[in-house]
């Protein structure tokens, strides 16, 4: 069986690829994939495999957004850590949906169904249109809180200039202090007003409102001057280059 793996965190990737092996599946993984981009010009070049595992969020979006430019027609078993996801996958007729970290007898129960099933599950563009149109509203927080001394402060997220990860920690910035956030980068993003705030790689987030200057940097990237930069150097990916200076300008 012909596998496709869609997930940016190669160590979830790897625990995937073991709980696998332990299954007793004859498999064959294709290929994993970290992003939407490179998903998408992966399917134009390849033909649909067996069975599809899709991380809802990747590097540079959800995969939803897969489904826009290509039509998958592969079996799907999404994977998410945020439950709200988890629920909106199995609303566009994924073969099933699991939970991180993924446990084993979860695997075998979604392995179980796709074997009775056998059946491709293309997303239907109505069904899709309805997702994404649903989760263009989400709640968004107000306040973070955070651990000071031996108590809790809340930090009003109208006050973070950005956040970024360092050593699998997430720290976040204002103008007068850096604090620990007990999320990661990707659970913070999903929680905050994607007007206002930008995620611009893997490890940053930027407020709209910190971004004092754009420089261009080597290989069509863009390096940003922000306010209180605390000697963090801020990079926009090369991919997400154009969507953010439409952003910025929005």
């Amino acid at each position: 069986m012909n596998l496709l793996i869609i997930e940016d965190e190669p160590r979830a990737a790897r625990q995937l690829e073991n709980l696998l092996n332990e299954s007793g599946l004859n498999f064959n993984v294709l290929e994993i994939i970290d992003s939407v981009e490179d998903a998408i010009s992966w399917f134009k070049i390849n033909k649909n495999p067996d069975l599809i595992f899709m991380d809802i969020q990747l590097a540079d979006g959800l995969s939803f957004e897969i489904f826009q430019h290509i039509e998958v027609e592969s079996p799907i078993i999404f994977t998410t850590a945020f439950d709200q996801y988890a629920i909106q996958a199995f609303k566009v007729n994924s073969i099933d949906y699991l939970l991180k970290p993924i446990q084993r007898e979860d695997l075998d129960a979604a392995l179980t169904k796709f074997n009775k099933t056998n059946s491709s599950s293309t997303i239907q563009p109505a069904i899709l249109k309805q997702l994404l149109d649903s989760m263009q509203e989400p709640q968004y927080r107000s306040g973070i809180l955070v651990k000071e001394g031996s108590g809790f402060v809340q930090i009003k997220i109208s006050e973070i200039l950005y956040a970024y990860s360092e050593n699998s920690i997430t720290f976040g910035v204002t103008h007068h202090k850096r604090f620990i956030i007990d999320e990661t980068i990707d659970q913070l993003y999903s929680s905050l007003n994607h007007s206002q705030f930008y995620k611009i790689n893997r490890g940053q987030i930027v407020s709209k409102s910190s971004v004092e200057k754009l420089n261009a940097h080597f290989n069509h990237r863009v390096k940003l001057l922000v306010t209180n930069p605390r000697d963090q150097e801020f990079i926009v990916s090369r991919q997400k280059t154009s969507d953010f200076k439409q952003w910025l300008n929005s």
